[in-house]
């Protein structure tokens, strides 16, 4: 029996912001974008707060510290 294991990287390489969404771009090609509906304090932070990251974990994570959020790049996944 052969078996095809995908190793897909969970590790963010780069964030971006469109008007109502948050793109995180993925080291191993794949993009994700979630609304900011989906989480209130980036929905209600300003262009300035939203750009102001910086990666948790070596890419595992996004921290705000402004807005105090962190969103681990696995639970975006799931």
């Amino acid at each position: 029996m052969n078996s095809l294991i995908i190793n897909k990287s969970k590790n963010a390489i780069n964030v971006a912001f469109s008007n109502s969404k948050m793109i995180v771009f993925l080291e191993d090609g794949r993009e994700l974008s979630v609304p900011l509906e989906w989480f209130s304090k980036l929905r209600s932070a300003t262009e300035k707060q939203l750009n102001n990251w910086r990666f948790i974990g070596n890419g595992q994570g996004i921290h705000w510290e402004e807005i105090d959020e962190d969103l681990s790049v696995e639970s975006l996944l799931e």
